[in-house]
């Protein structure tokens, strides 16, 4: 018996395979307009106190993206289950992804871009992905290694995509907290 592929499995296969966009411009403008869209919608769901953050790829200039738009969204912890409820009504919960008490991850393939959220508590255990992205658009030789990074992975198993992402993140980090901790050291 032959198999049939639908366009479902098509999409399903084609989301395993990481594929950088051919035009970051294009994706920058068009994660630019979506996020600004849904900080408005978001804007009656949040509490005065959170943060609406572009976090992706598309916020950083010169870094290479396969086109999607991420969003963080810091709240304090008191509001953080209040936030996720209002959220859940609205966004697909990210099935891939972990959720606990101070992260939850939301996507929207429905959107264009591909829209991703990221909710955290204001100095939670997930609350790094501003600091990833400030640290980007500070060092334009990261952003260099992280490129490199996302070519050595262009239509590679998102996987290992994700695994050797996760590794760069961690040392960026790592490095940058190592920093901030040597900037407050009394001399």
């Amino acid at each position: 018996m032959a198999a049939v592929s639908t366009r479902e499995d098509r999409r399903m296969a084609d989301s395993d395979v990481f594929r950088l966009t051919s035009d970051d411009q294009q994706a920058r403008r068009a994660a630019e307009r979506l996020f600004g869209e849904v900080t408005r919608e978001l804007g009656s769901m949040l509490p005065a106190s959170a943060e609406v953050l572009h976090v992706g790829a598309t916020a950083v200039p010169g870094c290479l993206t396969k086109g999607d738009l991420d969003i963080v969204v810091r709240v304090e912890r008191g509001d953080f289950l209040a936030v996720e409820s209002r959220f859940a009504k609205f966004f697909p919960r990210n099935a891939g992804s972990i959720r606990s008490d101070e992260f939850a991850a939301f996507a929207d393939a429905a959107r264009t871009p591909h829209l991703g959220i990221q909710l955290t508590t204001k100095g939670g255990a997930f609350d790094h992905f501003h600091r990833f992205i400030a640290a980007l658009r500070a060092d334009p030789e990261l952003v260099r290694r992280y490129n490199a990074l996302k070519l050595a992975h262009h239509n590679q198993p998102m996987d290992r995509y994700r695994a050797a992402k996760h590794a760069f993140i961690a040392e960026v980090l790592r490095s940058d907290a190592a920093s901030s901790e040597s900037d407050h050291r009394p001399r």
